[in-house]
């Protein structure tokens, strides 16, 4: 092409020279140069054009960013999302052996109705108002103690035998009062003859009469003070003469209950009115908690509480608020709170730390977890959640908890119905995950 635009220029250069214009020859080769500039310009424009149609192509497959100092992705390499530190989209692969093994368990992921509430610590103790002290009503020596401390006793039931030598004296004089009352009686019988036949005056008979009197009250105290000594009334009504004085005070259970404290043993030295045995009624028992000053307006005597036993998580009570305290303790800000607890299969035990969870607000259908399906991971909270179609991949998905109930937790963001979230095995899934991690 430059070759054929030289030979028309030297033709019409030739032809100007023909036609008798003259050309010098300094302006012909600045001519030609010109005339060579614009060429080589042109043909550089030309391939700008020809390179930008047929990398365009390239420039839109490639239009990936990349960080300075990055090297760009080779043709046909995958690249994965940058995502925050410790934030990684983790998934866990295993075999069925391996599932297997771990006792990896999946649930659907469902609705619960969750309500607001609040929960605080509570300790198990006794119905105060159903513990009995058994004391002694006569001083004198144990001889013998058959309630041993833990004890299930019935009304009636002996717990102790106490040699008295007061006992023993109570029933001399009973005796003794009993024979004169006796006498008198008699002599009263005699002489209601004797006015009759006119051998004794009217006064003799008041005499009598008064002194009989006097000796049946005293014969009705001595025997009532046998009974309160202990003496049954077939024991006080067999008791006819010295011997069948008897000196042992049994020591009887006052009602169906629990011995919870025994403070006495053989051969001990006791008084009367010594504290010997507590017994208490466990169907019942009381939890006392600590309510803190903001729940004061929340809760109310006769709210219905929800006792969790941390010992056994399967045990779960119900019981009303019977009282709340007005005092309030000044060192930590709170006052007691008492619920009577139902405790006939005897899941609770005295001095057994609970949790109250008492119900302030309406429920709300919330989806909801398994506790044990949540893992913690630092400062977040994550699930296990098994990959459809295939049963041995499992995707760890991070979650926001809300309320947490006994035993599962509210779910606000993270999962949703219909997915099957891990519960047992999930901490096996964590340790995987942490090492493809």
């Amino acid at each position: 092409m430059g070759m054929g635009m030289e030979r028309d220029e030297e033709e019409l250069v030739e032809g100007r020279v023909r036609r008798g214009r003259p050309w010098h020859p300094i302006r012909r080769r600045l001519w030609q140069a010109l005339i060579g500039t614009a060429l080589v310009a042109a043909g550089l424009a030309a391939g700008v054009v020809w390179s930008g149609r047929h990398s365009a192509p390239q420039q839109t497959t490639s239009n990936a960013s990349t960080a300075p100092g990055a090297m760009p992705p080779m043709p046909g390499m995958l690249t994965k999302a940058a995502a925050p530190p410790g934030d990684e989209a983790v998934e866990v692969s295993l075999t069925p052996e391996a599932v297997e093994r771990a006792g990896i368990k999946t649930t659907i992921v469902a609705t619960q109705t969750t309500a607001s509430g609040v929960t605080v610590p509570g300790t198990v103790t006794t119905n105060a108002y159903r513990d009995t002290k058994v004391n002694s009503l006569v001083g004198g020596v144990v001889r013998e103690v058959s309630a041993d401390l833990g004890a299930t006793v019935t009304r009636g039931q002996p717990l102790a035998v106490i040699l008295s030598t007061e006992l023993a004296e109570a029933q001399m004089k009973y005796l003794s009062v009993q024979a004169m009352f006796e006498a008198d009686h008699q002599k009263l019988v005699r002489t209601e003859k004797l006015v009759a036949l006119g051998a004794a005056s009217r006064q003799e008979l008041e005499d009598v009469t008064v002194a009989h009197a006097g000796h049946s009250t005293e014969a009705a105290a001595a025997r009532q003070r046998l009974l309160l000594l202990g003496l049954t009334s077939d024991q006080v009504a067999g008791l006819t003469d010295a011997s069948h004085v008897v000196s042992d005070v049994v020591v009887r259970a006052p009602g169906h209950g629990v011995v919870i404290a025994r403070s006495v043993n053989p051969g001990q030295v006791v008084g009367a009115a010594q504290e010997l045995f507590v017994v208490t009624d466990l169907r019942t028992v009381w939890v006392i908690g600590d309510l803190f000053e903001r729940d004061f307006a929340s809760v109310k005597v006769g709210s219905p509480v929800t006792i969790a036993i941390p010992a056994r998580p399967n045990a779960v009570l119900t019981g009303r608020i019977a009282y709340i305290d007005p005092r309030v303790d000044p060192a930590t800000r709170t006052a007691k709170v008492r619920v009577e607890v139902p405790n006939r299969g005897m899941e609770l035990r005295l001095g057994m730390y609970v949790t109250l969870e008492f119900r302030t607000g309406s429920g709300n259908r919330s989806v909801v977890v398994l506790r044990e399906a949540v893992q913690a991971i630092g400062d977040r909270n994550v699930v296990y959640i098994a990959v459809e179609g295939d049963d041995g991949r499992f995707a760890e998905r991070p979650v926001k908890l809300g309320v947490v109930m006994r035993d599962s937790v509210e779910v606000l963001e993270g999962v949703k119905i219909g997915d099957r979230v891990v519960t047992s095995g999930s901490f096996f899934l964590r340790g995987e995950a942490g090492r493809s991690r």
